[in-house]
Parts: structure tokens; sequence; C-alpha cells
């Protein structure tokens, strides 16, 4: 019976991610727009554009080959197990073995090594040029999330996300630069992965600054909606991935009774809704940089990183 309750809430945080990704882009849509002055679209928009796509049939190229057609589900289903992994309203989970910090960077590098494939698949100028910058994107963004990954290490002993956010909720923890440091390199991090301005912009289709949109430009139907909602997915995971390390409290303990994951849900549910509204009006106020600052940009995540691991190193050695 104890083994089917925590199944149950296994599954229930899967769904939950699933559901919530949607949710949080059309929030970011509608926040943004009323900071401009405008209606803006309804939070329910992004369930409606994927219905809307998944009916509609799907045109391919003439040169697409049998990875072009695969690639799609391959990049959902990568990114659906990281953003499950990763602890949301609840720490102690069944697969709390796997929610590791390295496996969760795995299973990101992979999702885009697949993305950039279909991108340079099809032969356009557009994908080579989305799957380049991708491809310099990845080289800079994976190196900081390495760098972050040593400080959680050093500081929590483990790069398992429950240990990480338990030792996080501890009175040993305090204030350190070293975590200010990750956390600001994170949030870099995550604005480059997550195709964002000042990186990229979502919503436009300049073949001069599009990068994640160029790689995609040739989905249509049902593998476009399931991009969209793994691209909505990994919004969500390095969200509840910040939370997670950075903002654990409000997170029910391993064994939690109904109500504790009641409360659980809700401080999430908050988190989300405080990250996405603090994403919007950073977009709003910043704009978007060119293609070849992206390096010093990300550059500057990795020196963060760096120098969060050095101060541990020196810390520890006094």
């Amino acid at each position: 019976m104890v083994l089917i309750l925590d199944l149950a809430v296994q599954g229930l945080q899967m769904l939950l991610v699933l559901l919530a990704a949607p949710l949080l882009t059309g929030f970011v849509r509608k926040v943004k727009a009323r900071l401009l002055r405008r209606r803006g679209p309804p939070l329910l928009q992004p369930y409606r554009d994927l219905i809307r796509l998944l009916r509609k049939e799907v045109v391919l190229a003439e040169h697409a080959s049998w990875l072009f057609r695969v690639a799609p589900y391959l990049i959902f289903a990568a990114t659906w197990v990281a953003a499950a992994l990763v602890p949301t309203f609840a720490r102690g989970l069944v697969f709390n073995w796997s929610a590791d910090l390295i496996a969760i960077i795995a299973l990101l590098g992979s999702a885009r090594f697949f993305l950039a494939l279909a991108g340079m698949d099809i032969g356009t100028s557009f994908g080579g040029i989305g799957s380049s910058r991708e491809a310099m994107i990845a080289t800079l963004a994976e190196p900081a999330l390495i760098m972050i990954v040593f400080i959680l290490a050093l500081v929590a002993g483990s790069t398992q996300l429950s240990t990480v956010a338990g030792m996080m909720l501890s009175p040993e923890v305090g204030l350190r630069v070293s975590l200010g440091l990750a956390l600001i390199a994170l949030i870099m991090v995550a604005i480059a992965e997550n195709a964002r301005i000042p990186v990229d912009n979502p919503a436009t289709h300049l073949e001069l600054t599009m990068v994640h949109e160029a790689m995609v430009l040739e989905y249509s139907g049902r593998h476009l909606a399931v991009i969209e909602l793994a691209a909505s997915l990994k919004l969500v995971l390095y969200i509840s991935l910040i939370a997670c390390v950075f903002a654990p409290w409000g997170m029910a303990p391993l064994g939690a009774g109904a109500g504790a994951y009641a409360a659980g849900l809700a401080a999430y549910a908050g988190k989300l809704a405080v990250a996405g509204f603090a994403l919007a009006v950073f977009e709003t106020a910043v704009a978007k940089m060119r293609v070849f600052r992206v390096p010093n940009f990300l550059g500057a995540a990795l020196m963060l990183g760096l120098l969060g691991t050095l101060l541990l190193f020196v810390s520890r050695s006094l």
C-alpha cells in the first residue's frame, strides 16, 4: 500500500509538470502583454494552440529522413523525464535515486543534440544557422552548469537533488557568497537554454536573430505541438530546479500526509507564479543582445561558477 501511494505521488508530479508547462507559458505572455498595456492572449491559449496543432496534418519536406520524424518525440521524452525527476512539491519520492543533477544535464544535452540534428536534417539555411548557434550556446552553457554542480556538490556532499534540497534547509548552510554566485549563474544559463530575451526572442521569426525557431521552422502539425510542449517543459524544469536548490521551502518531506502534499503544491504554484512574473518583467525591461555577444553573457556565467568553486575551496582550506 505504501509503495502504491508513493508511485501515485510520483505520477502526480509527472502530470503536474506536464500540465503546468503550457499554463506557465501563457502566464508569462499575459504578464508581458499587461506590462506593455495590451490585453494579451488568454492564460489557456497555449493549450488551445497545442490542440489545434495536434488536429492539423503533418507536412514533411521532400528530403526529410526518419530522424526528422522521430526527433520531436525523443526531445519531448528526454525533457519530460528530466522535468519529472526534479523535486517540485515533495522530497524523497520513489525515483529520488535517479534525480541527479548530472543525469538531468545529460538528458537535456541529449534533447539538444536531437534538436540540432533535426534542424540540419532538411538542409535549409535557416536550420543550419539555428543548429550552429544552438551548438555555440551549448558549448558555453554546459561548462557553466558543470561548475554550478561542483558548487552544490561541495556544499551538500551530493548531486542528488533531494539531498541538496534537504541540506539547503538545514541551518548549517547559512548565507554563502558561492551559493549566490551559483544562483546568478544558473539563472543566466536558464535564460540562454530556454531561448529567452536577451539571448533569443521566442516570438521572433527574423532569420538574422532566431535560434530555437530556426531549427523548428520546418515542423508542423503534431510534430510542432510536441516540440512546443517540450520547450514549455524545459522552462518549468529550470524554474523547478532553481526553486528546489535555492528555495526549497514548503516542500513536503518523505512520508508526509495529504495535508503536507497540498501545502507543497500550493508553495510550488506560488514559486512558479513568482518566477513567471519576474521573467516577464525582466524580458520587458531589457532588449535582445546581438548574437556575437551571447558568448560574453554565458562566459560571465561560467566565470561566476568558477569563482564560486574557488571560494569554496579557499574557505575549506583556511
